[in-house]
């Protein structure tokens, strides 16, 4: 069987103000990646490739062995998404549409989707049109949860939501890997989401994945260092330091690959380290597409 969950290979989708550019993404099963951008980067329409709800000009689209979008009839029987411009049914009932969806899916589990309506406060006698927007995403995601998918596909499902119902999702998304098999894929613009239950993180920009790899990896080889820098005294260029900015006497360096010899190779130059400090997800992903962006205007 094939390890991953999720592969694109060399995907581009071309409009008429916008291009995706030779996507290559790989989710192995039984893991979480947050897909991060800002507003426009190419999330949703990287989800709607792999969803088979858009084709692709050019490349390869592998989604649970299923090649998409000619197999994708096979591959959505096992592919729980949500989104959140996603729609219920105004004048029915919470309880109509699980019924709905309990005479579709076999894999339908009535006992969890019982459970998550008490976790999620949820009613099923409620109409959908009746109740707040955090509870329409909730209703939402208990229908995608309930059908136990193989695969978990969520674009950007926690926005507009307040602070408890977005800790309420995520520590359900938390507990569906309980079992090993599932694999998650969460797009987001929320660093601080995504860096709290993900395993992978790939960031995307302008329609080009920039990078992508393993969260703990980033978190530990991402470091800003806080410089003084006496007058007649220049910083060397050094490997690993992707940017550096200065005001006067004073410097902050970043490091996208810190290594332990950085802090004494700007102390011998003749600098002093004041601080060598870790960087939260979400400065990262700022600098990572900075850096990038400066690279493709070079």
């Amino acid at each position: 069987m094939n390890d991953y969950a999720i592969e694109l290979n060399g995907v581009c989708k071309s409009y008429r103000f916008f291009d995706l550019q030779n996507i290559a993404l790989r989710l192995q099963r039984g893991t979480i990646m947050g897909l991060i951008g800002p507003n426009g980067a190419g999330k949703s329409t990287t989800i709607r490739i792999l969803m088979g709800l858009v084709h692709q000009d050019r490349g390869e689209v592998n989604v649970l062995g299923h090649r998409m979008p000619e197999e994708q009839v096979s591959a959505k029987w096992d592919i729980g998404f949500a989104s959140e411009d996603m729609r219920l049914y105004d004048s029915m009932t919470l309880g109509w549409h699980i019924n709905f969806m309990k005479s579709i899916y076999a894999s339908w589990d009535d006992a969890y989707a019982q459970l998550l309506l008490k976790r999620f406060g949820l009613r099923a006698e409620q109409k959908i049109k009746g109740i707040s927007h955090g509870q329409r995403v909730k209703a939402a995601l208990l229908l995608v949860f309930a059908r136990r998918p193989k695969l978990l596909v969520l674009d950007e499902p926690t926005t507009g939501l307040d602070p408890v119902a977005r800790h309420e999702i995520l520590r359900e998304l938390t507990a569906v890997m309980a079992d090993e098999g599932r694999s998650i894929l969460f797009s987001s613009h929320n660093t601080q989401d995504v860096e709290q239950i993900s395993d992978q993180i790939t960031f995307i920009d302008r329609g080009r994945i920039i990078d992508s790899m393993d969260k703990e990896v980033y978190l530990d080889r991402w470091r800003r260092l806080r410089l003084e820098v006496p007058a007649g005294i220049e910083l060397p260029a050094l490997p690993g330091v992707i940017g550096i900015q200065q005001t006067g006497r004073l410097a902050v360096a970043i490091a996208n690959a810190f290594e332990s010899h950085l802090p004494n190779a700007y102390e011998n130059s003749g600098a002093r380290v004041h601080a060598v400090e870790n960087m939260t997800l979400e400065e990262i992903f700022v600098a990572n597409v900075e850096h990038s962006r400066e690279e493709v205007g070079a």
